[in-house]
């Protein structure tokens, strides 16, 4: 079997925001029968990132696997010192392949470069794959609440890490 070209590179190419929008639909569909209420945040999200709603530094990766886009991510402002993580998505053709790593590590690399103490994210706790991503990267859980949305049943979950060296897990600090 030959080896699969694998990159990481910043969002910004014609189709990138319209591609994570679609992809997030589909996929939440297809693996967990979530309805369009999910790709409408996933649409405000996008839109907020690319109209640089939010004050403060952001970026945002694509992962291709063989000059196809097969993953992504975001990291963003939550406050002056939380960079906020969002949209993490790997296709299920491209796992196995560390895409999920190296986009976290891009965003948490990025949070530190611009200055961020911490970062946090929401996620579901359906989403096992990209919870193990984050604990492997040493994201701790600090939250978690039921909600129905998306046309089911679920638990969210709050997670977050220290971006100083030597700290991890949850600050002192209330403005988390």
């Amino acid at each position: 079997m030959a080896e699969r070209e694998v990159a990481v590179r910043p969002l910004g190419r014609s189709g990138d925001l319209g591609w994570v929008v679609m992809a997030h639909g589909e996929f939440y569909d297809r693996e967990f029968g979530w309805d369009t209420g999910f790709e409408a945040l996933v649409s405000r999200i996008v839109a907020d990132y690319a109209e640089g709603k939010e004050p403060g530094p952001q970026a945002a990766w694509i992962a291709e696997v063989d000059g196809v886009r097969a993953g992504c991510v975001f990291c963003v402002r939550h406050d002056d010192r939380t960079a906020k993580l969002r949209l993490l998505l790997v296709d299920p053709n491209a796992r196995g392949l560390g895409l999920g790593a190296r986009l976290v590590e891009e965003c948490l690399e990025f949070a530190r470069e611009a200055g961020y103490e911490a970062i946090t994210l929401w996620t579901n706790d359906v989403l096992g794959s990209a919870r193990r991503i984050y604990q492997k990267h040493g994201f701790e859980l600090v939250a978690e609440e039921s909600h129905h949305s998306f046309g089911q049943d679920l638990v969210g979950q709050t997670w977050q890490r220290s971006l100083q060296e030597g700290v991890r897990g949850r600050s002192s600090r209330s403005s988390w």
